[in-house]
């Protein structure tokens, strides 16, 4: 019986490491790419949450959820444009105007969803990769949304396009040293608020995953942190998109460790485990905030760095 217990909590684990872990690529992938340029961007937050409230809204009045998918990008992507045309301006601070982006998103996505909290929208479709299983449990873990492998092999591009293409070697070169990229004729503004704008596209894309599949609802806490969290995640990821893929699937299982307990029977000290994805961030920070590893593969252009 306890080998039974066990086997169900591994895979309550690994099923809710990919449904919980799923926005955090997103999230992290967007956030990467922008800190590649050199800019952080701390309005993830509100961003996601717009993108999760846009989703949500689009899929309820067209009843189709890709349609809401799409909504949220693009919300995220006008945001994102948002904070990278307002950060290229002079004497503005990209810290600063993150966190009062993370206040408008948030308040622009409670204002205009209210209307939506009831109604309920599509979801977005899973891929039934148990089907061949007779167990409830395998079935249950290997039920995956279409989003997570969009992620992964967004994932594995990015890593591809950043080393080995000429966008990725520009935007690389913006973000470790602009008057260089400067001189060779590139535009470093352009590059940084092209860079932001795609990452705030990702990081509303991941809002929809929040809104139109897990949890599957539209209400006012739905992020729980998750765009701050995504921060953290890129410095412990040292912005490499692969290490992003890896670190979102480790917050995503941090995520569902109480759940899974739930799952087997257990539901001691739920709430603790339900704060673990914040432990972790609080240890992430503490590991990688030692002056001999801080800096370690940050880009030479980032706020963090100068």
């Amino acid at each position: 019986m306890a080998e039974l217990d066990l086997a169900s909590f591994f895979l309550a684990l690994l099923a809710g490491a990919i449904r919980v872990g799923t926005p955090f690529i997103f999230v992290s992938l967007g956030e990467c790419l922008t800190e590649k340029s050199g800019r952080i961007n701390l309005g993830l937050e509100g961003i996601l949450i717009t993108g999760a409230m846009s989703g949500y809204a689009l899929a309820c009045l067209t009843g189709s959820p890709w349609s809401g998918v799409f909504a949220a990008g693009c919300a995220g992507l006008l945001l994102g444009l948002l904070h990278g045309i307002v950060c290229s301006l002079p004497r503005v601070n990209d810290i600063a105007f993150g966190i009062a982006l993370i206040l408008f998103g948030t308040g622009l996505a409670f204002f205009l969803g209210k209307s939506f909290i009831q109604p309920q929208a599509p979801m977005l479709p899973a891929i039934m990769l148990g089907a061949w299983s007779d167990d409830e449990r395998v079935r249950s873990a290997l039920s995956i949304n279409v989003l997570f492998f969009i992620g992964v092999a967004l994932a594995v591009v990015l890593h591809w396009g950043l080393r080995s293409t000429r966008w990725g070697l520009m935007l690389r070169l913006v973000g470790e040293h602009a008057e260089s990229a400067h001189a060779l004729g590139y535009r470093p503004v352009l590059v940084r608020i092209g860079a932001t704008a795609t990452g705030g596209f990702l990081a509303g894309v991941g809002g929809a995953y929040l809104s139109l599949y897990y949890p599957g609802s539209w209400n006012e806490g739905l992020s729980s942190g998750q765009g701050l969290m995504a921060v953290a995640l890129v410095i412990f990821a040292r912005w490499q998109p692969l290490r992003c893929l890896w670190a979102a699937l480790l917050f995503g299982a941090a995520g569902a460790i109480g759940p899974a307990l739930q799952a087997v029977g257990i539901s001691a000290g739920y709430y603790l485990f339900s704060a673990a994805p914040y432990i972790l961030t609080l240890l992430v920070m503490f590991v990688t905030c030692r002056p001999n590893r801080t800096l370690n593969g940050a880009p030479g252009e980032l706020s963090l760095t100068r």
